[in-house]
């Protein structure tokens, strides 16, 4: 971490994002040896979602338990890469679904949210690091929790999702989050529509997201899914550098 974070800082011009791991509370991809087929308990997709219910207690203790341990990683990090990493990748794990939020705001908040919220106290009081919280899919009612557990970026700001209006988040939200994300629909727009369709949407994305500076663009969720037009790939690179500059129009 050491090395690299030297070497990015000194040979490149680019904020450098740290994901250092520990601190996704509940992320799915997270739990040990989740192909496991016998014995599946707890392991099971569906049986670790329902446990946040049914085993509240036990999940609370896990969550305690490695929170611990990413505070303590994390100070031993922090004194290697020092000021030389600008983000740090809190969480990524999943909220939301395509309709809505898959857990209750209530749930987040008795949950999640208290061991987010010393992550993101500790990160702070401790470096001039921002703290980042990645979820696809429709969280907007989760939004300001995720605001009053500390995180400064959201990702990946899924507008395709019910409710994720870019100029509602804009409007609600904007002065108080960075949203990282957001710039091209990947469900519909990026797969399927025209290069002209793709060149209004990344401006119009630009235009409400960035105004006042703060905004992160990249397509909406982490990875561009095969079949999109190579065509399409490179109208929506050409209208971010068209569009870029400061101040919006």
């Amino acid at each position: 971490y050491e090395a690299e974070a030297e070497r990015l800082f000194t040979q490149t011009d680019k904020a450098i994002l740290g994901n250092f791991g520990g601190t996704g509370f509940g992320d799915i991809a997270l739990v040990p040896a989740i192909q496991l087929k016998d014995p599946r308990g707890i392991r099971d997709m569906e049986e670790w979602y329902m446990s946040t219910v049914t085993r509240r207690d036990y999940v609370w203790q896990v969550f305690e338990k490695q929170c611990e341990i990413g505070l303590e990683n994390l100070q031993h990090i922090y004194e290697r890469v020092g000021e030389k990493i600008s983000v740090l990748y809190v969480s990524g794990a999943d909220f939301g679904a395509q309709n809505g939020p898959f857990i209750s705001p209530k749930t987040y908040r008795d949950l999640y949210q208290p061991f987010h919220k010393i992550i993101n106290t500790w990160v702070h009081e401790h470096t001039g690091w921002k703290t980042f919280i990645h979820s696809c899919g429709s969280v907007i009612r989760l939004y300001p929790d995720f605001i009053e557990a500390g995180f400064d970026v959201f990702n990946p700001v899924q507008t395709s999702a019910a409710g994720m209006d870019p100029q509602t988040l804009a409007d609600q939200f904007g002065d108080q989050i960075t949203f990282w994300g957001g710039g091209i629909d990947t469900q519909q727009t990026l797969p399927f529509g025209t290069p002209e369709e793709i060149r209004d949407q990344v401006r119009q994305r630009m235009q409400i997201f960035g105004k006042g500076g703060g905004f992160v663009i990249h397509p909406r969720n982490i990875n561009v899914q095969s079949g999109v037009p190579v065509e399409n790939l490179m109208a929506l690179y050409a209208a971010v550098n068209e569009f870029r500059a400061y101040p919006m129009n």
